[in-house]
């Protein structure tokens, strides 16, 4: 995939029924299917059974079982409630026989009411001054760890840009904070509606979040001896948006703990309005103890 265009053929689902969508996947370098692509399959699929123009607002959903690239997704949804301003959907991802994956959505009507929000990090670098990671495999892909220069390898159809970049062989703690600039590839401005939109976001919510769990542990643990799997996954969309321009992930872990880490972020336009929140829990099993 190279840009929005795959992104959204990927994404967008094979009806079966009226409750029953099929997809496939596609590697984003790992040998399991990606969490972020099922987190979006299954916001498309529980998106299409809402005929009432309601709004999602937040979804919770749990990893099950690591799926596999080679077979389908069937994904299957249920009309939880339709109630006087709010509809919920549940869905559950098969393969096979097994259920790999489980999520709920709530959807609500436009209604006015108050508004605040934080303020998003002064002082940080704009993506103009940036490295991309496309930047940063053709400058130094061959002093880069070979698990690290394939992964950077993979086509994506989003461009990331780290505020900082940290040398992977200066083995050193750092903080338990990331922050990322990313940006749709062949995207042009206003062509997407903002159910689309919130799907391709949820998708790119699940890169780079646990970075910020690991950072405090980065003298001894990197992804090479950890066993590592997303475990959990909770967004909320707050406020329309458009991705004309680059936006901000900014990513804090409070805790790690009993092989599982913690981490929280918020996704900003560069303007500093805050779209949406995201917390996740990732395993983070270190492969030389059980």
């Amino acid at each position: 995939m190279t840009t929005v265009n795959d992104l959204l053929k990927l994404l967008i689902l094979e009806k079966v029924t009226e409750s029953e969508f099929n997809g496939v996947s596609k590697t984003v370098g790992s040998p399991v299917v990606f969490g972020g692509q099922v987190l979006a399959q299954a916001i498309n699929a529980a998106s299409r059974t809402i005929t009432n123009k309601r709004i999602l607002h937040s979804m919770h959903a749990y990893f099950l079982e690591a799926g596999d690239l080679n077979l389908p997704i069937t994904y299957n949804v249920s009309r939880v409630r339709d109630g006087g301003s709010f509809s919920v959907r549940r869905v559950t991802a098969h393969q096979k026989d097994r259920t790999i994956f489980i999520l709920s959505a709530s959807f609500h009507k436009k209604e006015d009411g108050y508004n605040h929000q934080i303020e998003m990090k002064s002082g940080l670098k704009q993506p103009e001054e940036l490295l991309s990671w496309t930047d940063i495999l053709h400058q130094f892909g061959d002093f880069l760890p070979n698990s690290l220069k394939t992964f950077f390898e993979i086509k994506r159809p989003i461009e990331f840009k780290p505020t900082k970049i940290d040398n992977p062989l200066e083995r050193k703690d750092l903080p338990p904070f990331s922050d990322v600039w990313f940006k749709l590839k062949g995207y042009t401005a206003n062509s997407l509606d903002l159910v689309t939109k919130q799907q391709i976001l949820t998708y790119i919510s699940d890169y780079n979040i646990l970075v910020s769990a690991l950072n405090p542990h980065a003298s001894k643990a990197h992804w090479g001896n950890m066993q590592t799997a997303s475990l959990d996954h909770s967004m909320w969309y707050f406020r329309d948006f458009d991705f004309d321009d680059w936006l901000l992930f900014s990513m804090k872990s409070p805790s790690t703990s009993n092989a599982r880490g913690f981490a929280q972020g918020n996704i900003f336009t560069r303007d500093g309005k805050l779209i949406a929140s995201v917390a996740q829990e990732g395993l983070m099993r270190p492969k030389d103890k059980k």
